[in-house]
């Protein structure tokens, strides 16, 4: 980790400036490809496929990790600039950007493929290929996760000159809290110590019914919950960051600061709901 942030290495072998930048770049726009590749074939097959895994769609869940990851590579993707140049084209910041790529691309196909053999790609340890690939599978959500963190230390300690203080802030500790509150919840969910195997906590063992959109039990606790708005205190900050810097930039670090307790408040509050067997809604 150290050697990440040593200005000694911070430019990666046989690359300038600008390639190295253009790398990165190019890195997590290939990453976005895949996921977004793959979204077309699993909706056209949501549509004709009518096998269903926890009562509803096999598609339904790669859809939704298809939309997460996108989304997730894009933030790093526009949060990238806010990195002052030298370090951006370094070798810490490219690392970090090809492990996320590696991560998730990793992720989604196995999430696919199990979709398309009709069988769960989470929480199923049903066969010695399935319990290896979903241990691998954790294992890289955890680096995915950790590789964000590591852009938003970058963004904290290295800022781009004319990086504004809500945005540089916002996306900062956005991928800093937001990774770290990813980390815990997801642990949680996937220890299977809270309720058993699955993100169900009291209630009745399917999906069919969930809350519109997300999916989530509206008959018991569901561990899904706190995760997805952990996950996504990466994407609130910065945009909290944004409207600061537009409307009120005076308060730009005051702001920001309330904007992360309260990000991290609704985590907690909503992890205590599901570990209590409490619909969200």
């Amino acid at each position: 980790m150290t050697m990440l942030f040593n200005d000694s290495v911070a430019l990666a072998p046989s690359r300038d400036l600008a390639t190295g930048e253009d790398g990165v770049r190019r890195l997590l726009i290939v990453g976005i490809g895949l996921q977004l590749a793959l979204a077309i074939p699993s909706l056209i097959a949501l549509g004709v496929d009518e096998r269903l895994l926890n009562d509803i769609s096999v598609w339904s869940k790669p859809l939704k990790f298809q939309a997460s990851l996108a989304l997730m590579l894009g933030t790093l993707l526009l949060l990238l600039p806010l990195i002052e140049p030298r370090t951006r084209a370094g070798r810490g910041v490219w690392l970090a950007s090809l492990t996320a790529v590696i991560t998730a691309s990793g992720e989604i196909l196995y999430i696919t493929l199990q979709a398309a053999r009709g069988r769960a790609s989470h929480f199923n340890d049903s066969t010695p290929f399935e319990a290896m690939a979903y241990s691998v599978m954790g294992a890289g959500a955890a680096l995915l996760v950790l590789s964000s963190l590591v852009i938003g230390v970058y963004i904290l300690l290295r800022p781009s000159p004319a990086a504004t203080a809500g945005l540089r802030l916002g996306g900062g500790w956005g991928l800093v809290l937001g990774s770290a509150a990813t980390l815990f919840t997801a642990f949680a969910l996937g220890s299977g110590e809270i309720g058993g195997p699955g993100h169900w906590v009291g209630g009745v063992r399917t999906d069919l019914g969930g809350l519109p959109l997300f999916g989530w039990s509206r008959s018991g606790g569901d561990l899904r919950v706190p995760h997805f708005f952990a996950t996504h205190i990466m994407q609130a900050l910065p945009l909290l960051g944004l409207g600061l810097d537009r409307f009120a930039p005076g308060l730009a670090r005051p702001g920001i600061l309330v904007g992360a307790l309260v990000s991290i408040g609704v985590v907690v509050a909503t992890f205590v709901q599901a570990v209590q067997g409490q619909p969200f809604l």
